[in-house]
């Protein structure tokens, strides 16, 4: 059966003198834009073989595992651990709510751990099967780009395996990087803070962004004491400033030691732990250091220089708008890319990708209104703009729209934690741009907004939306008063 493919830019039918490839796709890396592309490229009937490196929970080199960081060192581990930690403050609350619950309540780290690695294995069979009841060829082992129709996989034995493709997609993702300062061997990433052998009494974090919030009020949460150390002003850079903010107060309301505008300088190691020393000559003990200072593409072992794939300074694979690098038969997609670095942005592009390459109908991935949350204990959640984007690409003014207020759970707990929520509207068009909200459920509630935000809704429309009684929902479409109007020349203010 003759199938189209993108060839030069351009869809052609296949023909017999293109038999000769032994895939029309191999893909490097089994990750979540890997697997989707492999899969729906097989859907469309094309002969596919994937390769990933073997499993472990924490990745090196050489070590990886089908269903890729996401699955096995990433959103869904740090999930459960987020879950495991939101019980510390749910008891706390539980006892105003009339439960008799004991002074002392014990926690069980290692059970909490043996329960993520089951599930972490258990999704790793799930995508293992996924791609094999697909069609798809996987092999265990390391591969590499040796022109631009062929890979080379390196085996568990050593053994080396040489296939020719009519596409190859690279789908490698990105490793969490260490800060070159002296003693960084004594700190850790991301990868095995989620599988730590004995839960730290005292832990540091070094970062501003998700990652470093999330382990933040992880270890918080399960009885630690917790010192978060960033560059900036207010963690979590780029996002809305005034959710920065409210963010910031929150884990300060949980108990975090917020250290802005500090770094760290050294590690050392000690009797009594690992000396901590920062830019400002402050000296502490902790039981573990995270760097969660970013992560970068995982592209170096791939010798795509050798291959005349482009590569920017970050090594990030350069890419089109399709996905294509400078090589017509070679790809990538996911965060090797360097684009937008979210599991779901991942999948849309290797949807994206098979639809372009098998399914004949070329397609562009759509960076607009994709949201995200930051799973802190409360999350922060948003879609759309912030406040400083709208007014910065905005030709008119931009309206405003908050609303504080104190869940109705709080109120009988007597937790001190406000929701915040937040819409950024258009003033000339009445078109809302964007939504923040940080408080219990944000990300649940915001998947909806984004559907809305997606089908270009107004805020008359949101206005006009009957909600949801008794919910923090509901404040979506009940925030009638503005709340500050800037005009296109003017500056956001952060009121928190």
């Amino acid at each position: 059966m003759a199938r189209k493919m993108l060839v030069d830019g351009e869809l052609s039918q296949t023909n017999e003198e293109e038999a000769h490839y032994d895939f029309d796709l191999f893909v490097i890396g089994a990750g979540s834009g890997g697997v989707r592309a492999a899969r729906f490229s097989a859907q469309y009937g094309a002969k596919v073989g994937i390769c990933e490196l073997p499993f472990h929970p924490i990745s090196s080199d050489v070590i990886g595992g089908v269903g890729g960081t996401c699955v096995i060192r990433g959103c869904v581990p740090k999930k459960i651990l987020v879950y495991g930690a939101a019980f510390g403050g749910e008891l706390e609350d539980a006892r105003s709510y009339g439960w008799e619950l004991n002074e002392k309540i014990d926690f069980d780290w290692k059970k909490l751990l043996h329960k993520k690695t089951d599930e972490i294995l258990r999704l790793n069979g799930i995508y293992k099967r996924l791609l094999s009841n697909a069609g798809v060829k996987l092999f265990e082992g390391e591969g590499k780009i040796v022109g631009p129709n062929e890979v080379v996989v390196t085996q568990l034995d050593g053994t080396k395996l040489s296939y020719s493709a009519k596409h190859i997609l690279i789908a490698t993702g990105s490793r969490a990087q260490r800060p070159p300062i002296p003693g960084q061997e004594l700190g850790i990433t991301s990868d095995e803070a989620l599988s730590l052998e004995d839960l730290p009494k005292r832990a540091v974090v070094l970062g501003g962004g998700y990652i470093a919030v999330e382990f933040a009020s992880i270890w918080k949460g399960l009885g630690a004491t917790v010192d978060l150390f960033f560059r900036k002003e207010l963690p979590l850079r780029g996002f809305d400033d005034e959710m920065r903010a409210v963010v910031a107060r929150n884990l300060e309301g949980r108990g975090i030691n917020l250290h802005p505008r500090t770094n760290l300088t050294e590690l050392i190691k000690t009797d009594e732990g690992i000396k901590v020393i920062t830019d400002h000559g402050e000296e502490l003990i902790a039981d573990v250091v995270l760097f969660a200072t970013g992560r970068i593409p995982n592209s170096k072992r791939l010798n795509l220089e050798a291959a005349g794939v482009e590569l920017d300074s970050t090594g990030a694979v350069k890419v089109d708008e399709y996905s294509r690098t400078n090589i017509p038969s070679i790809w990538a997609v996911g965060d090797v890319t360097n684009r937008m670095n979210l599991t779901p942005v991942a999948l849309m592009e290797g949807t994206c990708f098979a639809k372009t390459v098998f399914g004949g109908e070329p397609s562009k991935p759509d960076y607009s209104n994709i949201p995200c949350a930051v799973f802190s204990i409360p999350p922060l959640s948003i879609v759309g703009l912030s406040e400083e984007q709208a007014i910065e690409q905005a030709n008119g003014d931009v309206l405003v729209f908050t609303s504080s207020f104190n869940p109705m759970r709080n109120t009988i707990s007597g937790r001190q934690e406000k929701t915040v929520m937040k819409l950024v509207v258009d003033a000339e068009t009445d078109k809302v741009l964007g939504a923040s909200m940080c408080g219990p459920d944000a990300p649940e509630i915001m998947q909806g907004i984004a559907v809305a935000l997606k089908c270009g809704a107004t805020k008359a429309q949101f206005d006009s939306t009957v909600g949801i009684h008794p919910s923090a929902a509901e404040e979506f479409v009940t925030m009638r008063s503005v709340t500050r109007r800037v005009t296109a020349s003017g500056k956001p203010k952060t009121n928190l």
